[in-house]
């Protein structure tokens, strides 16, 4: 193991984990641009977490975590090259790339996880495919991490990573930046893996924030790209007036705090500031999409000092525009919410009562809430325990 070491028992395992969350996706693009060969790179990852599971408890946590996951990925790449002789001429040119130094980054898009974003989100692929490749590759979310985030079962993620996987390989998908031309058709998909990225969570870690400050910098490397592509300023903004609330979202017991509750003094005002002035390009700009209104939202949240001076009227009217561009069932749950403040907790109900969102927590809590307001206890303890 290279270099000094930090810690040794316990420690190592705590570092692995943060190794893993932090480095996986950064591990897994640079082997794969530097293979062209994703099973490779993903097993060659996982040998290189099998190994730090075994030495770091016992040798120490390198001062350079991430970097050692992706020198031993790369030499366990190498090593399996080696002995499959079939392939030498890719062995080859593996060693040849990886001698010395890296040929520099060219074209476009300059960040490995971006660039795979990107090839990731290729047109062969079906939308929700490139969705779960993506959070599979980049965000190192497990299977069941991106069904939650896709409210479907395990198993119909498990069959696309599958199918997606297949169709690169067979389609000979090519691992390149797409071209400038290319870029902007890409952009809804790359957009929404990013956000996807963003609100995943993992077991009872509430709230990835490593996931959550990934996003935020993709999405700031996504705009510079592309300043003139409004939603990907929106992303921006709503990231940043979302993850500016972080500090105030859980209680010291790791429980979820709702925002009404939330202490707003907690809340990072340098992001909202940002944020609110990325909000106020995207108005002058006029051509709204669903992330700039869902920004917008954030801002006017953002605005009120207590939850009592909450515009709840323009929060309704904004979600009323989103509808319309994206009427999903996650977006007329959170309308419903604003509804309940404007038109009272019965109308909200019975806007709930028309969706099929059985499977997801937040409208068994968000019902709850709504029961309880109107009195009705024990339905809204039964709701309570289905969102449990």
């Amino acid at each position: 193991m290279p270099g000094a070491v930090q810690g040794k028992g316990e420690a190592g395992g705590t570092a692995l984990e943060r190794a893993y969350r932090e480095s996986y996706g950064r591990a897994v693009a640079t082997l794969i641009r530097v293979f062209g060969d994703i099973d490779l790179a993903e097993e060659a990852v996982a040998e290189a977490f099998a190994v730090a599971a075994q030495r770091w408890p016992q040798a120490g946590v390198p001062p350079n975590p991430g970097g050692w996951i992706v020198t031993t990925a790369r030499n366990k790449a190498l090593d399996r090259l080696r002995r499959e002789s079939s392939r030498h001429g890719r062995e080859a040119e593996a060693v040849r790339m990886i001698a010395d130094a890296e040929p520099p980054e060219v074209g476009p898009v300059p960040d490995d996880r971006l660039r795979l974003i990107f090839t990731c989100c290729h047109p062969a692929l079906a939308a929700e495919a490139q969705l779960a490749l993506t959070l599979r590759l980049v965000a190192g979310l497990q299977t069941p991490e991106i069904a939650r985030a896709f409210l479907v079962p395990e198993a119909t993620v498990a069959q696309r990573l599958v199918r997606a996987k297949r169709k690169i390989r067979d389609a000979g998908i090519p691992y390149r930046v797409p071209g400038d031309a290319e870029l902007p058709d890409r952009l809804p998909f790359v957009l929404a893996v990013i956000y996807e990225g963003y609100t995943a969570s993992a077991g009872d870690d509430l709230i990835r924030g490593d996931l959550c400050d990934e996003a935020i910098r993709l999405a700031r490397l996504l705009a510079g790209l592309m300043p003139d592509e409004p939603e990907a300023l929106g992303l921006l903004a709503l990231l940043l007036l979302t993850g500016a609330r972080r500090p105030a979202r859980t209680a010291p017991d790791g429980t979820l705090v709702p925002l009404g509750g939330q202490d707003r003094s907690q809340w990072d005002r340098a992001m909202i500031a940002e944020g609110q002035g990325l909000v106020r390009a995207c108005l002058r700009r006029n051509h709204p999409g669903p992330y700039q209104i869902q920004a917008a939202i954030g801002a006017v949240h953002s605005d009120a000092a207590v939850a009592a001076d909450t515009d709840w009227g323009q929060i309704l009217a904004l979600y009323d525009q989103l509808m319309a561009l994206a009427p999903t069932p996650v977006v007329a749950l959170n309308r419903s919410v604003a509804l309940a403040e404007v038109r009272g907790p019965a109308a909200a109900l019975d806007q709930l009562s028309q969706l099929s969102l059985d499977g997801y927590h937040l409208f068994h809590a968000t019902r709850a809430d709504l029961l309880r307001r109107l009195g009705r206890r024990d339905e809204a303890a039964a709701a309570a325990m289905a969102a449990s």
